[in-house]
């Protein structure tokens, strides 16, 4: 496992950045962190070292916003399933089996879902250490 020690939204995106570097299409990323924890500001940081140019918000009311780039990325935003069988209805599974990066924000409230091998990442807050830290961790894994 790989932690991180982020104190802005660059620090943020520099880690995203490091680990799109890694990426070659097929990857399912998780990523879990409360509300307002950075999740999307880490997928903006991947997006923009995928080479994707258009502007990245969270896809809370669509559910997936895709973007094309070096890989295409499929960002998830589940907060509001309420049945994870909801997700086959906007195409789940093509969008995971595919040769793009899946980001599921939320992704807890699908991990029956999730592909064999995924990558987790999760971002923690500590107050204690200023309102603009984030412990970031990423850690690929087997089901």
């Amino acid at each position: 496992m790989a932690v991180y020690e982020s104190n802005s939204y660059e620090d943020t995106a520099a880690i995203a950045h490091e680990l799109a570097e890694q990426l070659c299409g097929g990857e399912f990323i998780a990523m879990y962190g409360d509300l307002g924890a950075g999740k999307t500001a880490f997928v903006q940081g991947l997006a923009k070292a995928l080479g994707i140019t258009a502007h990245v918000t969270s896809p809370t009311f669509t559910i997936v916003n895709e973007y094309e780039g070096r890989l295409p990325l499929y960002h998830f935003d589940v907060y509001r399933i309420a049945d994870p069988d909801e997700m086959y209805e906007v195409g789940f599974e093509e969008y995971v089996f595919s040769d793009g990066v899946c980001v599921v924000e939320w992704a807890e409230l699908i991990e029956e879902l999730f592909p064999d091998s995924y990558i987790r990442v999760v971002i923690e807050k500590d107050p204690r250490k200023g309102s603009d830290y984030r412990r970031i961790s990423i850690e690929r894994q087997m089901r």
